[in-house]
């Protein structure tokens, strides 16, 4: 009797469908253990939280359609009919959560129900029939590319997103794994059914889904501890994480989770970009929209690190890289692809993995900082947002300077507090000034359209702390320098470029926001972004050298004295009136 042919998992054979050895079995409980050691897994009372935090929202937007569709006029009976579904997407889907990850929600509704009566009817419905004081956060973002509420359920965060189908009952027992769903649906809810559409295929698309699982939670922590996973700074995002560990899987369909991990940083550390990673042959479908296709679309082709979603219509998950980020990914997977080596031989241990980033202690000797700032807690929730998300067109434009090798976007921003009493005290905060911080709030690592925490003023006083007081968001950019024995870097066109793009945006107000970039030593470096125990890096002493050349004011110099140091801070915060640096 012959062998059944066994499955081909994507669009290759596999490398090997060798079973596992002892040694790689003892390393996948090695791998195991330290992620609990992490605290990478939740408990099952806060698991069961969820699903009822879940269930609460599935009733919620029941009532939300059934009041939308009486208000249309619909008799009772079809309002009832009409439904509306929750679906999550993204890190719950995929089963790799952990304690206060938030879960991506999408609510999909039918035809009869708009975006706008989402943002004007729901928020209220939800804070009525949540328990008392469940809702914390809300906050309703209509305008964002992908239309968005965020909120707090019960400690949980939730980020809400909308799709309507072309279809008048949306049922409980409803997929949508049907491309057919997709027809007359408008481009932002094809965005939004994406993500759920895009999970769901990864999941069906490995051959065992808890050896996927468990390396794709080795590899986000591995992500999140070298600073490199932010599809916003032109890292990649969740789900491009997830479906490169998926890939892996596929080439190695019976290997442990620690076996895929390392050839996961074997294989994608010597990949041939820009050579797609695909789970599947690219599809056609039904509607009439764009598919990721190099051939076709000219901006295809410039797609450094193409990783394409399952689903149709596919899509580039990865679009955001920048020459910069592809090396540092190149860099720090070779990195890890050593450490795993050793690991597997005794050598050394995952911690040893899982290490934290050196971007701010040795990582770089120069920085820009980039300062968004506003005289409100509201109005810097977006403009932060948005300065955040124009980050990685900087990066683009500084790796055009040629005396810069490396631009390297930290993957999140700093948002701090600051109490001013004077308008001179308010233009050295915004310059990057930290003095007037404000000691009783602490420093958040900011998340992009989400407030930060504690932001509220100890005398309760909203409108009189809001007067005085200035917020700020502050993201990092370490500069390395080609080694031509540069010592000066004129980047002034570049962050005026990028001034000029943050504040194009209709909603900018120039009375209420503004916007800084400060070249910034590494030790400079303000204390909050070192953690307890970090060594910050010391200013080494040089001897003045008196030079009869000019100096050019529109330029960073490389080798600054102390004295020099302080003319060149006020060169770059716009004193008497030079912009060199400074894009206020």
């Amino acid at each position: 009797m012959s062998s059944q042919t066994p499955r081909q998992w994507g669009v290759t054979p596999p490398i090997s469908a060798a079973l596992p050895t002892e040694p790689e079995i003892a390393a996948n409980n090695a791998l195991l253990e330290e992620l609990k050691r992490q605290n990478n897994f939740e408990s099952k009372a806060e698991s069961d939280k969820r699903v009822v935090v879940l269930h609460s929202l599935q009733k919620i937007t029941e009532e939300f359609v059934f009041q939308v569709s009486q208000q249309q006029g619909l008799p009772d009976l079809i309002a009832k009919a009409a439904g509306g579904k929750i679906f999550t997407y993204g890190s719950y889907r995929l089963g790799v959560y952990g304690p206060g990850s938030d879960i991506d929600t999408l609510v999909v509704v039918p035809k009869h129900v708009s975006r706008d009566e989402f943002f004007e009817h729901f928020p209220p419905i939800l804070i009525k029939r949540a328990p008392a004081g469940a809702i914390e956060e809300l906050t309703p973002v209509p305008d964002a590319f992908v239309p968005i509420i965020k909120f707090k359920y019960s400690g949980i965060s939730i980020d809400l997103i909308f799709a309507r189908l072309a279809v008048g009952q949306v049922p409980a027992d409803l997929t949508l794994n049907d491309n057919n769903l997709l027809r007359g649906v408008e481009e932002k809810c094809l965005r939004c059914l994406n993500g759920t559409r895009v999970t769901d295929e990864i999941l069906q698309l490995v051959p065992e889904q808890k050896v996927f699982r468990l390396a794709l939670r080795g590899i986000k922590l591995w992500a999140n501890r070298r600073a490199i996973y932010a599809n916003v700074m032109g890292f990649p995002g969740g789900v491009a994480w997830a479906m490169l560990v998926a890939r892996i899987c596929q080439l190695y369909p019976h290997a442990t989770s620690s076996v895929i991990i390392g050839k996961f940083f074997r294989i994608l550390g010597q990949w041939s970009w820009p050579q797609p990673v695909l789970l599947k042959p690219i599809e056609d479908g039904p509607l009439n929209v764009r598919v990721w296709n190099p051939k076709i679309y000219n901006g295809d082709r410039y797609h450094l690190m193409p990783i394409i979603t399952p689903a149709y219509p596919s899509m580039c998950a990865t679009h955001n890289i920048t020459m910069s980020t592809k090396e540092i990914i190149s860099n720090e997977m070779k990195r890890a692809a050593e450490i795993v080596d050793s690991i597997m031989v005794g050598q050394y241990q995952w911690k040893d993995l899982f290490s934290k980033h050196t971007f701010f202690t040795t990582g770089y000797k120069y920085y820009l900082s980039i300062v968004a700032s506003s005289r409100s807690r509201e109005a810097q929730l977006i403009w932060s947002g948005l300065v955040e998300s124009k980050i990685r067109l900087l990066v683009s434009s500084l790796e055009q300077v040629e005396a810069i090798h490396l631009a390297h976007p930290f993957n999140k921003g700093f948002d701090r507090v600051h109490h001013c009493r004077t308008e001179d005290e308010i233009e050295k905060v915004i310059n990057g000034d930290l003095q007037f911080q404000a000691k009783d709030i602490q420093t958040e690592k900011a998340d992009l359209i989400s407030p930060p925490e504690n932001v509220e003023n100890s005398n309760g006083n909203e409108e009189k702390a809001e007067e005085n007081t200035i917020y700020t968001t502050t993201y990092y950019i370490g500069i390395e320098l080609e080694q031509d024995g540069t010592k000066q870097l004129d980047v002034s066109y570049q962050t005026r470029e990028f001034k000029d793009i943050c504040t194009a945006w209709q909603q900018y107000n120039p009375e209420m926001n503004t916007l800084n970039v400060v070249h910034t030593r590494n030790y400079d470096l303000p204390p909050d972004v070192f953690e307890h125990g970090e060594a910050r890096p010391a200013r080494t002493t040089r001897k003045v050298k008196v030079k009869s050349k000019k100096r050019n004011i529109a330029s960073i110099d490389l080798e600054d004295s102390p004295e020099i140091e302080v003319k060149r801070r006020h060169i770059l915060n716009g004193v008497n009136g030079v912009q060199a640096v400074s894009t206020s």
